[in-house]
């Protein structure tokens, strides 16, 4: 597989499928690992993590794992290319911008899996499913770990758990992590409320590209912060508690809004479709704003004319290192916010 191959298709998150795909766009769960022969990141040379990724790359490409996974060295790819991988959330923003000291990544065709090397630990390993599911992708994750603990010998203490370079994720080194689509809570203003309720019972909320990015377009990640002294299956029960109030709590002010004040939620939605049907000139933040409205629109049967998955298409497509890719070249802001308009016209014509 090549990285030009990534533009002909959207991943099979955002195909819009799983349960309650009109507010969780997709289920993600996260291991952290590293390798007991090797020192911490932090402390390794230049060498040492050469090594590292020399050790692992091999083995992830294990059949086992997946029949159509693909290695690439991060060092060895240019700036937009890293930056497309993290726009589709197979790597990190941290792997993204530091393009040097022997980093790898591995994902599969489908990119569903993804494991990254010499991130903040020597292997980062994740598995993506559409909608609400991460049932389904911790059972899928945890046969990849067992698979790579065949090969590769982990730190870990009996008293401990599995050791990390940070010390919030020893334990099980494990994150789950949901990205919901929040506008209605958003417009009527509650995600305080929400974001005080998630911190009160050790929850992060993050935006769409994770730690450090704002909640642009209305996504929000929510993850689990605690790892140590909890069992997956423990970790696995608190976001099935958790995640149906807050899906529940934005149902109910989504319709709310609808029986109380339809006249205005229908304008939003209608104003954001034309403006993304007709502009010349667009930014990201703008478009990720109206794509939302349309979004909320296309689910609450306001707008029909499109389906959901080409909006989740539309906004990782709309993306600055997606357009400079399709583009052959690196674009200047404003010409860029041009050829996005450009895009968006063709793709909701």
């Amino acid at each position: 597989m090549k990285i030009d191959d990534l533009l002909n298709q959207s991943g099979e998150w955002l195909k819009g499928t799983g349960l309650d795909s009109d507010i969780v766009i997709s289920s993600r769960v996260r291991l952290a690992r590293n390798l007991s022969r090797f020192p911490f990141l932090t402390v390794a040379t230049p060498s040492i993590r050469v090594e590292i990724e020399e050790f692992i790359k091999d083995r992830l490409k294990d059949k086992k794992i997946d029949k159509d996974i693909s290695y690439f060295s991060v060092d060895k790819l240019n700036q937009i290319d890293r930056h497309l991988l993290m726009e589709r959330h197979l790597i990190s923003r941290e792997l993204a911008d530091d393009g040097k000291n022997a980093k790898g990544i591995a994902f599969s065709q489908d990119e569903t899996i993804s494991i990254m090397v010499n991130e903040e630990d020597h292997l980062r390993m994740q598995v993506l499913r559409s909608g609400l599911q991460f049932e389904s992708a911790w059972k899928e994750i945890d046969r990849i770990d067992s698979i790579l603990e065949g090969s590769l010998n982990y730190a870990f203490s009996s008293q401990f758990g599995y050791l990390t370079c940070c010390p919030t994720n020893v334990g099980t080194g494990m994150r789950i992590s949901i990205m919901v689509h929040l506008p209605a809570l958003v417009f009527v203003k509650q995600m305080d409320k929400v974001l005080q309720s998630l911190s009160r019972i050790n929850y992060s909320v993050r935006g769409l590209f994770g730690e450090g990015t704002p909640g642009i377009g209305d996504y929000y990640q929510i993850s689990n912060q605690i790892t140590l002294g909890k069992s997956e299956g423990d970790i696995v029960q608190e976001m099935k508690n958790v995640i149906p109030q807050i899906i529940q709590f934005e149902r109910t002010w989504r319709y709310k809004l609808l029986e109380d004040d339809r006249k205005r939620v229908e304008d939003r939605v209608w104003r954001a479709y034309g403006i993304l049907r007709n502009a010349r000139s667009i930014s990201t933040e703008e478009t990720m704003d109206l794509l939302s409205a349309v979004r909320l629109g296309l689910n609450l049967k306001i707008l029909n004319t499109i389906t959901v998955d080409v909006i989740n298409e539309l906004f990782i497509f709309t993306q600055p290192s997606h357009l400079q890719r399709i583009k052959g070249r690196p674009l200047e802001p404003a010409e860029r916010d041009a050829i996005r308009a450009d895009f968006l016209r063709e793709k909701l014509k």
